[in-house]
């Protein structure tokens, strides 16, 4: 439903567009914040030094991008290309009918391995995936991700499960969380406690149901994120084991 009678912007016009906000220093505090050096989750990405708001700004002027336009952003080094790939695809995803979101759901699975730093995975995964798998899907195919060896698809089962959360259903969010409570990844346990937080801040009661039963084989950070918004005597006795 995009691509009839539409001037596109060239993939080149669209880059040259996003570095109008790049910046060196930006660049370089996003190369150490991200963990781009050798041996870190974000080994080898490439920053140009553009904030997020500034990436959506570009979006939202291309989001009649074509697909192999959006692929070729996607397919590339510098991260906030692919980003900017991303979120045109969200844009996409969310004014389309049903026969175009199952096309940019298949797109995105096909493209997942550049899905590949905590903020692509966060922006994305619950609006294309969370949302289509809500809506049609089985959904067994998040604890197989899940179980992935690869961290963003970790990433992707559990952040998926956010737009459950939005829509008042639980049960994959606690369910993937129970798969990965021993996950040796500091990413992954933070958003897994974002997660339950984010279940305890409309019904505080079924957290607490998950966490007196797992709190105690937690990570400690993932349990910090999840009762970060309890009272203070509440959060402390989970802290100290009491609860």
């Amino acid at each position: 439903m995009f691509e009839m009678g539409i001037k596109y912007m060239s993939v080149q016009k669209m880059c040259q567009e996003l570095r109008k906000y790049s910046s060196r220093e930006k660049a370089e505090v996003l190369q150490r914040f991200f963990k781009t050096a050798p041996g870190e989750y974000g080994e080898g990405d490439v920053f140009i030094g553009v904030k997020v708001p500034e990436v959506r700004k570009v979006a939202r002027g291309n989001v009649q991008a074509t697909l192999p336009q959006i692929k070729k952003l996607l397919t590339s080094k510098i991260h906030e290309e692919r980003l900017l790939a991303l979120l045109i695809l969200v844009h996409r995803y969310q004014a389309s009918d049903a026969r175009e979101q199952e096309k940019l759901y298949s797109f995105y699975l096909k493209h997942m391995d550049r899905v590949n730093n905590w903020d692509l995975v966060d922006l994305s995964a619950d609006k294309i995936v969370g949302a289509h798998l809500y809506e049609r899907r089985d959904r067994s195919i998040l604890k197989t991700w899940a179980r992935s060896e690869r961290l963003w698809t970790r990433r992707i089962a559990i952040i998926s499960t956010f737009y459950f959360i939005k829509q008042g259903r639980f049960q994959e969010t606690l369910s993937i969380s129970r798969l990965l409570l021993k996950d040796p990844e500091d990413l992954i346990h933070k958003a897994v406690g974002w997660m339950l937080r984010e279940v305890g801040k409309r019904d505080r009661r079924i957290e607490e149901k998950f966490l007196k039963t797992n709190y105690q084989k937690m990570p400690r950070t993932m349990l910090r994120y999840a009762i970060e918004k309890f009272p203070e005597s509440r959060r402390k006795a989970y802290l100290k084991g009491t609860v």
